[in-house]
């Protein structure tokens, strides 16, 4: 048996962490709504699939973020799957708030979700609960309605930059 390098007095340095963290591809959605009158929405990367029963889903939030606290203020929230060719718009819906939506196709319900309207699945949700968690929070939300048409690839996020699936043979 070898000897582990781990060792659980590591410094462990929050840039070694994200480059660790970062091996690990994962799926990108927008999450937004109409609040005020107001088109508010974030990129997140972090979007898992939680429970069938009831159904919830879940993102993490820098507890840092300036729109979350705007956002979370919604009825209901809009999550919108992205497509490998949104790369764009994931910097997009990073960058200056009042250009976030900007040339961007988005449908509104009757409760303010808002999605966009070329995403793999759209949700519905409203918030179920919020963990604090260290620097971030989880956000964990009940879905209401779901629409998926799309079998395009999915935009990923890895090692800080974003790619795509290989097409299945």
């Amino acid at each position: 048996m070898s000897v582990s390098p781990l060792s659980t007095n590591q410094d462990l340095d929050p840039q070694r962490l994200r480059e660790a963290f970062g091996i690990f591809p994962s799926g990108v959605v927008a999450v937004a709504a109409e609040v005020d009158g107001r088109r508010i929405g974030l990129a997140a990367s972090s979007f898992t699939s939680v429970s069938l029963d009831p159904p919830l889903v879940s993102f993490s939030i820098a507890n840092t973020s300036k729109t979350w606290p705007d956002l979370r203020r919604a009825e209901h929230v809009g999550v919108t799957i992205l497509a490998a060719h949104h790369g764009d718009v994931c910097r997009q819906l990073a960058g200056p708030v009042d250009q976030r939506f900007d040339g961007i196709d988005v449908t509104a319900t009757e409760d303010g979700a808002l999605t966009l309207d070329e995403g793999l699945a759209r949700f519905d949700c409203t918030i179920h609960r919020e963990v604090e968690a260290g620097d971030h929070t989880i956000v964990l939300l009940e879905l209401h309605a779901v629409e998926h048409a799309d079998t395009s690839l999915p935009l990923l996020f890895h090692r800080s930059g974003f790619g795509q699936m290989a097409k299945p043979a």
